[in-house]
């Protein structure tokens, strides 16, 4: 079965002086203000979609990881990812960068490096972003 997730964001003003707020429409409790200085420049406080689309990208690959590994008998203790995403104004999304750290015993650092490639390639949200290179650096902790 399918299941559809969405979020919503509101915006007012234009571009470069407007606002919003994106909040998960599965917990109104989680809203997240957005603008174009915090998308453009960076800006304490305030998120962009690129972020979003970071957060979505290692909570994927980490379970696409997780799953992969306990398949073949190797149950993580913990995956750690980070999701760099980075956006050229002008230009868009340039690519994301998954830096990952892991325990997992037992397990080569070859080996673990080859699991991690195989769910960077593999994970949906991976999947969904063909349109940009995506990198990674991946190593047992």
């Amino acid at each position: 079965m399918a299941l559809t997730s969405e979020a919503t964001t509101v915006w007012t003003g234009d571009l470069m002086s407007g606002r919003g707020t994106t909040t998960l429409d599965s917990s109104h409790a989680a809203e997240f203000p957005v603008t174009w200085a915090a998308r453009a420049e960076g800006t304490p406080n305030t998120t962009n979609p690129e972020e979003l689309l970071g957060a979505a990208h290692s909570a994927c690959f980490s379970m696409a990881l997780a799953n992969a590994l306990a398949a073949a008998g190797h149950t993580p203790e913990s995956i750690q990812t980070t999701a760099a995403v980075t956006f050229q104004p002008g230009t868009g999304v340039v690519g994301s960068h998954l830096l990952v750290s892991a325990r997992i015993p037992g397990m080569t650092e070859e080996a673990f490096e080859a699991f991690a490639e195989d769910a960077k390639q593999n994970c949906p949200i991976s999947k969904a972003l063909t349109g940009i290179p995506i990198t990674i650096e991946a190593e047992l902790a």
